[in-house]
C-alpha cells in the first residue's frame, strides 16, 4: 500500500492524471467485458438457445442481459459499502477482480448442444457475476475520480468516467469488426464469440495490479481518521431520501436513453458495427467538453439541456433513423442524439457524488444508479424488441420521452451541486 501520498492540499497535474487515469482503467475494462455480451449476442444466442428464429433468441439472451442488471443493485449494495468502510481503492480492485471472473465463465461455459438446460444457467450466473462487480464498480469509480479531481476541473476530470463507460463499449466493438474480417460467420458462431471474453479477463488481471498502486483519496483517509458512521443502506435512505430519489430519477432518463442510442441501435439498424463505432467516437470526443463547460455553466444547466431536448426530440430523431435512406444520413441523426444526451452523461458521476458526504458517498452514488439501471437499463432493449415484435416500435420512443421528461423536471427543482458541492477536499 502506497503512503506517499500529500496529507492535504491541492494534487500536481501530474499526481491527478495518474489518479484519474488508474481509476478509470478498470471502468473501461468493466464495460468492455459488459458491452461484449450485447455487442456478440448475435452470434452466441444460437449456442445457448437452439430453437426458435433469431429474433426469439435475441430476445430471450436480452432477458439474460436484464437479468445482470438484477443483480447490480446487490453489487452496489455489497461494494458501495466497502468502498466507503474500506476505501474507494479496495472498492475498484475487488469489482475488477469478481468481472474477470465473470468473463472467464462467459469465455468456457459449453453450448445447449453439449450440456442441455446448464449451459443457459451457466450464462444466467456469468451474467450475474458480471452484474455484482459493475454494480459497485460505478460507485466506486465515479467516487474516486471526483474526490480526486480538484474543485476548478472537477466536472472535467469527473466525465473521464464516462469516457471510459464508452471506451469499453467502443473496444467491444472494435473486437466485433476485427472479428468480423479474420473470422467466418460459422467460424464466429462456433468459437469466435469467446475470443472477447477471454481478452477481457486477462485485461482485468492487468487493470488489478495497477489498482494496487494507486493512492487513497485525501476524503476517504480523512473520514476514516476522524472515525465516522460506517455506511449503510438505512443511513443513505433515511439522511439522504432526495438525494437518493434524484440519482434514481437521472439514471432512469440517462439509461434508457443511453441504451436506446448504443445497445438497441445495432439491432434498429442493419449494418451496426462501423456505425456504431463511428457515432460512440463522436460521443466519447464531446464528454471532457461538456465536462468543462458545466465547471463553468453549472452541472444543473447541463442536466436540464440534456433531460429537455432529449425529451423533446428521441421520438423524431428515432423515427427519421428508421427512415433514412443513407447510412451517412442515420449516422448524423445517431450523433446528434447522444450530442444532447452529454448534458448527462459528462457530468453523471460529478453530480452524484457532489450531492452526498464522504460516508455515504460510494454507496449514495452506486445503489440508486443501479436500481435504475436494473428497472430502466436492463430492459430497454427487451421491451424494444418485445414492441418490433408486435408492430409497435415506434410506443418505444415515447416510453423513453416520457421517463427523460420526468428527469427534466427533477432536475429543474435541484441545487447546482457546482456551487454547492459536498466534496470539501480539492
Amino acid at each position: 500500500m502506497h503512503t506517499n501520498q500529500p496529507s492535504g492540499g491541492t494534487l500536481a497535474f501530474k499526481e491527478r492524471m495518474v489518479a484519474i487515469l488508474g481509476g478509470s482503467a478498470g471502468n473501461l475494462i468493466e464495460w468492455y467485458d459488459w458491452f461484449a455480451y450485447a455487442a456478440f449476442s448475435l452470434y452466441f444466442a444460437k449456442t445457448f438457445f437452439p430453437k426458435g428464429d433469431q429474433t426469439a433468441q435475441l430476445l430471450q439472451t436480452a432477458a439474460i442481459f436484464a437479468v445482470g442488471f438484477l443483480a447490480r443493485p446487490i453489487g452496489a449494495w455489497i461494494l458501495g459499502r466497502y468502498a466507503d468502510r474500506r476505501g474507494r481503492r479496495a472498492g475498484l480492485t475487488v469489482s475488477v477482480a469478481m468481472m474477470c471472473l465473470g468473463s472467464l465463465m462467459m469465455a468456457l461455459i459449453p453450448g445447449y448442444g453439449r450440456i442441455g438446460v446448464a449451459a443457459p444457467i451457466g450464462l444466467t450466473l456469468a451474467r450475474l457475476v458480471q452484474g455484482l462487480s459493475i454494480g459497485g464498480e460505478y460507485g466506486a469509480s465515479a467516487t474516486y475520480m471526483s474526490e480526486m479531481a480538484g474543485r476548478a476541473r472537477r466536472g472535467f476530470w469527473s466525465s473521464f468516467q464516462f469516457v471510459t463507460i464508452i471506451a469499453g463499449q467502443l473496444a467491444a466493438l472494435g473486437v466485433l469488426i476485427v472479428l468480423q474480417q479474420w473470422l467466418t460467420p460459422a467460424e464466429l458462431d462456433a468459437f469466435g464469440w469467446r475470443i472477447p471474453f477471454v481478452i477481457g479477463a486477462l485485461l482485468a488481471v492487468v487493470v488489478f495490479w495497477i489498482q494496487t498502486g494507486l493512492n487513497e483519496t485525501d476524503s476517504f483517509r480523512l473520514r476514516a481518521a476522524e472515525e465516522a458512521p460506517a455506511s449503510g443502506v438505512w443511513r443513505l435512505i433515511s439522511g439522504h431520501p432526495k438525494e437518493t430519489a434524484m440519482i434514481f430519477t437521472f439514471t432512469a432518463g440517462g439509461s434508457l436513453a443511453f441504451y436506446c442510442f448504443t445497445t438497441y441501435m445495432q439491432k434498429f439498424l442493419t449494418n451496426t458495427a462501423q456505425s456504431s463505432a463511428a457515432s460512440l467516437l463522436v460521443f466519447l470526443a464531446i464528454q471532457p467538453v461538456l465536462g468543462w463547460a458545466s465547471d463553468k455553466l453549472g452541472r444543473k444547466a447541463m442536466l436540464v439541456a440534456g433531460f429537455g431536448l432529449g425529451a423533446l426530440t428521441t421520438w423524431p430523431l428515432m423515427t427519421a433513423i428508421g427512415q433514412a435512406k443513407q447510412a451517412g444520413g442515420a449516422l448524423i441523426l445517431v450523433c446528434a442524439a447522444l450530442a444532447i444526451l452529454t448534458g448527462y452523461t459528462a457530468v453523471s458521476a460529478v453530480v452524484k457524488s457532489e450531492l452526498f458526504p464522504t460516508g455515504v458517498r460510494a454507496l449514495g452514488v452506486a445503489l440508486p444508479y443501479a436500481a435504475a439501471n436494473a428497472v430502466f437499463g436492463g430492459t430497454a432493449e427487451y421491451i424494444a424488441l418485445a414492441f418490433k415484435q408486435a408492430g409497435r416500435e415506434s410506443a418505444f420512443y415515447i416510453y423513453v420521452s416520457l421517463v427523460l421528461a420526468l428527469a427534466c423536471i427533477v432536475a429543474l427543482r435541484m441545487r447546482d451541486t457546482q456551487k454547492a458541492s459536498l466534496i470539501a477536499e480539492n
